[in-house]
C-alpha cells in the first residue's frame, strides 16, 4: 500500500529523500560537533563525505546512530543491559509503549537493542514541539521519527489531532509493516511515576471504534520499562516541579528542550536497563470488555503499569532516596555507606538554587524523583531486582 499524502507532513523521510538530508545535515554549523562525538578518532572532513554518502534509513541508522549510541554507553554508563526480547519475534510488529525519563535515549536506546538482536527498529514519536531547527528534523526523520503536533485547546482540535496520530500509528503498524515507539504519556516523567495516562489508550481506539478490544489487541502492545541509575537531567527535572509547586504552572525558557536533550545525553547515568515486557494478551483485554469506555482505557492503562513497574530496575540509589525522604532506614541493607555518601554529593548539586528556592523543599522534590520507583513497586506488590 503506497503511504498517502494524508500523512506527508507528519511521517518519516523515506529513503528517496535520505541523500538531501545527509547534505544539509552535513554542511549545518553543529555537524563538527556532532561528527567528533560521534566519531571521536576520525576527521571532520572524511566523515563529512561519509555522512554524504548514505543513501537510506537503514545505512544512516545502522552506520550513524548506532555509533551514537555505542558512544553515549561508553562516555555515560557504567553499564548497558537489556532484558525481555523473548517476548519478541523478529517477523511481528509492535507498539512499544514505554516509560519516558529522557526525551531522546529511551527510545534512541531501544532501537540500538532492537538493531542489535536482529530486530528492524521501529518508527518514533516526536513532539513537533522538539523540532526547533532544520537539524534537528533532519536528524529525527531520517531515524524514523514521525511528528507528533500538540492538540489545540478547543475540544474539536483535540480530537482531529488525536484522531490524526491514532490513525497514523495503526496505518504504520498494520499497512507500512512498521513497530512504533510511544511515551505512556505527553511529556518525560519528572518525578519517578511512570504512569499511563489514559487519554494514550482512548487515543488509540478512536481509529478503530467498532471492538475496543480488538482495537487494541491487533496494534500488539508491548510495555518496555527503561531504568537510569542517574535520573537524566534530575535537576532540571526537580527545579520545574519547584516552579509548578510553588506557582501551579511552569513556563519554559527559549532553547530549554535542547538544552535537555544535551544534558541527558551527555549526563554521567551509571547502570541502565531496557528491559521488553510481555505484550498485552486478547484475554486480558477482554475481561473488561463490558466495561464502560472510561474503565476500560484505565484498566488498560493499569495493565502497562504494573508490567512497567516489575521491569523497572531499583538500584541502591532509589533505596538511599527513600529512607532519606522518610528518616528511616529500611532498605539500609539495600545499599553501602559509599553510595549513599556518593547521593548525598548529588544533593549539595542543589546548593546553587537555595537563593531561590526553598532548600527543604527542593531537595525533598529530588528525593521524590528517585524514591518514587519503591513505592510504585510495593504498591503493585512486585518483587524487584537490585543490581
Amino acid at each position: 500500500m503506497e503511504e498517502t499524502k494524508d500523512f506527508d507532513d507528519i511521517r518519516p523521510y523515506r529513503d528517496e529523500e535520505i541523500p538531501a538530508a545527509m547534505r544539509r545535515i552535513a554542511e549545518s554549523t553543529s555537524f563538527p560537533l556532532l561528527a567528533s562525538y560521534v566519531f571521536p578518532d576520525r576527521d571532520i572532513a572524511s566523515v563529512r563525505e561519509f555522512v554524504k554518502s548514505l543513501r537510506t534509513i537503514d545505512e544512516f541508522q545502522s552506520q550513524v546512530m548506532f555509533h551514537m549510541n555505542a558512544q553515549v554507553i561508553r562516555r555515560t554508563m557504567t553499564s548497558f543491559t537489556w532484558g525481555g526480547l523473548e517476548h519478541l519475534s523478529p517477523g511481528r510488529r509492535y507498539l512499544f509503549i514505554g516509560n519516558h525519563r529522557d526525551i531522546v535515549l529511551d527510545s534512541s536506546l531501544m532501537q540500538y537493542v532492537l538493531y542489535n538482536n536482529g530486530h528492524e527498529t521501529s518508527e518514533i514519536t516526536f513532539g513537533a514541539n522538539l523540532m526547533q531547527s532544520p537539524l534537528i528534523v533532519d536528524i529525527g526523520k531520517a531515524n524514523k521519527m514521525f511528528r507528533v503536533e500538540r492538540p489545540g485547546n478547543s475540544p474539536r482540535e483535540f480530537y482531529r489531532a488525536s484522531l490524526r496520530v491514532s490513525e497514523y500509528i495503526r496505518y504504520t503498524l498494520l499497512d507500512k509493516r512498521q513497530s512504533v515507539w510511544m511515551a505512556q504519556r505527553n511529556g518525560r516523567t519528572k518525578d519517578g511515576l511512570d504512569l499511563t495516562d489514559q487519554g494514550v489508550i482512548k487515543m488509540l481506539g478512536l481509529s478503530r471504534t467498532d471492538n475496543k478490544v480488538e482495537a487494541l489487541d491487533e496494534l500488539c502492545i508491548v510495555p518496555v520499562a527503561i531504568s537510569y541509575e542517574w535520573e537524566p537531567c534530575d535537576i532540571l527535572k526537580a527545579l520545574e516541579l519547584y516552579e509548578r509547586k510553588l506557582t501551579g504552572r511552569y513556563v519554559k525558557k527559549p532553547g530549554e528542550d535542547v538544552n535537555s536533550i544535551l544534558t541527558g545525553i551527555t549526563q554521567p547515568k551509571g547502570r541502565v536497563h531496557l528491559h521488553f515486557c510481555e505484550p498485552l494478551r486478547r484475554e486480558e483485554l477482554a475481561l473488561y470488555d463490558a466495561c464502560t469506555q472510561g474503565n476500560f482505557h484505565r484498566a488498560v492503562a493499569c495493565l502497562i503499569d504494573r508490567r512497567i513497574h516489575r521491569a523497572y530496575r531499583l538500584t541502591p540509589n532509589n533505596y538511599i532516596a527513600h529512607d532519606l525522604r522518610h528518616g528511616r532506614s529500611t532498605y539500609m541493607d539495600c545499599y553501602t555507606p559509599g553510595q549513599k555518601e556518593d547521593f548525598l554529593h548529588r544533593l549539595e548539586a542543589l546548593c546553587p538554587y537555595e537563593e531561590t528556592c526553598d532548600p527543604d523543599v527542593l531537595a525533598d522534590i529530588l528525593l521524590g524523583i528517585y524514591a518514587n520507583p519503591v513505592d510504585s513497586a510495593l504498591n503493585d506488590e512486585a518483587s524487584q531486582p537490585l543490581y
